[in-house]
């Protein structure tokens, strides 16, 4: 089937998509054409994307990665011989916009995985409706902080928040930090990440002091005094980090500022950061420049691909890409959406190229953390 032919059949649905506010890009990168001159059909997957404001810096870096790694994977054979169609559906992150998305998936058989589901709100809203409305489709390797128990169908792969938490609170604890504190960017990430914050500073025995805007966070770095804690943990993500450190700058008073993988560095360093207020990203990939095959492997294929500077975020898109890839190619049998999810369901640990996944949440030990550094000189570290 050509892409030509394959957006034909899904006329109907691209209309749907359309009126409920979806954009719908289907663009395989290599096409494996038989003797009567017709592509040869592969295994379909899907990425959901949240391009709103709020989360367009985080997407559209892990969705470049995403497809970067498919377009790669297609370019040498793809799944078996034969490409694999990799469509995106872009949303706004609205009710409506994941009501039409569940609607799509279920009008589509042939899709054998929701891949890469991005951001992290989307990606938990639409696991939700993944469990009680499609259980059979597993949802893999989404951008998603709080994966659940790991009793359904979707498969994390990275560091939850309750993980990135610990190994922030827990860095800071070895360097002889007593006092920090939590810095919330509204309400709604205070409601879902304090508790996370507060047991792991209670376990280390940190004094945690727990600030929330009550207008906004520029105004709320400027209730800061002498008596503040020096380091304080961002919850929240890039422009709502980039208002806060503006309202340090007005401060004149050094902090460090430590946040979680929902921060973009390089979109942070290309908005500019206090000259006192150095920012510490925790995140759930190796670091960029890292030797390790896999990372060497992602630079190679986005320096060939796309003119966009590595980031921690098409680094786990990337990963995300290979690691589906990785299990279904060791799959027995057709590639279908039920054998995808008994191959999924496993939970088996994964060996990307050096880099050790864990997707059953019930039993890993451990989990990839990494931290690096974007100076006040918006020079990054590590």
């Amino acid at each position: 089937m050509t892409f030509t032919s394959l957006c034909q059949t899904r006329r109907t649905t691209l209309r749907q998509l359309a009126w409920g506010g979806l954009a719908l890009s289907a663009t395989p990168a290599f096409s494996q054409t038989g003797k009567a001159g017709v592509a040869a059909a592969g295994a379909t997957v899907v990425q959901i994307a949240d391009m709103s404001a709020s989360q367009i810096d985080v997407s559209k870096d892990f969705l470049v990665g995403s497809r970067a790694a498919w377009q790669d994977l297609n370019a040498r054979g793809g799944l078996r011989g034969k490409p694999v169609r990799h469509l995106v559906l872009e949303v706004d992150g609205s009710p409506k916009a994941l009501r039409g998305v569940a609607d799509a998936l279920k009008a589509m058989p042939e899709c054998v995985a929701a891949v890469g589901t991005v951001g992290d709100k989307t990606a938990g809203q639409l696991a939700a409706i993944l469990r009680r409305e499609i259980p059979e489709l597993p949802h893999v390797a989404p951008w998603l902080h709080n994966p659940g128990d790991g009793s359904d169908n979707t498969f994390g792969i990275f560091a939850t928040r309750q993980e990135q938490v610990a190994y922030a609170i827990k860095s800071l604890a070895v360097m002889g930090v007593q006092h920090v504190g939590a810095v919330y960017a509204s309400p709604v990430e205070m409601a879902l990440y304090r508790e996370d914050m507060d047991r792991a500073a209670a376990e280390l025995q940190l004094k945690l002091h727990t600030y929330s805007p009550s207008t906004s966070l520029d105004k709320l770095a400027g209730t800061l005094n002498a008596q503040s804690p020096r380091i304080l943990i961002f919850l929240g993500g890039t422009p709502e980090l980039a208002q806060f450190a503006q309202g340090i700058e007005k401060q004149a008073a050094q902090r460090y500022l430590v946040a979680m993988s929902d921060v973009n560095v390089v979109a942070l360093q290309q908005l500019g950061i206090s000259r006192f207020s150095p920012v510490i990203s925790t995140q759930s990939v190796p670091p960029v420049n890292s030797n390790l095959p896999l990372v060497r492997a992602y630079r190679e294929v986005m320096g060939r691909l796309y003119d966009e500077p590595p980031t921690a975020q098409s680094l786990a898109g990337f990963i995300s890409a290979r690691y589906c890839a990785e299990v279904l190619q060791g799959m027995e049998g057709n590639i279908t959406r039920n054998s995808a999810m008994l191959a999924f369901s496993k939970r088996n640990a994964v060996d990307l190229a050096g880099l050790r996944l864990n997707p059953d949440t019930r039993k890993r030990t451990s989990v990839l953390v990494t931290q690096s550094m974007l100076g006040a000189d918006g020079k990054i570290v590590g």
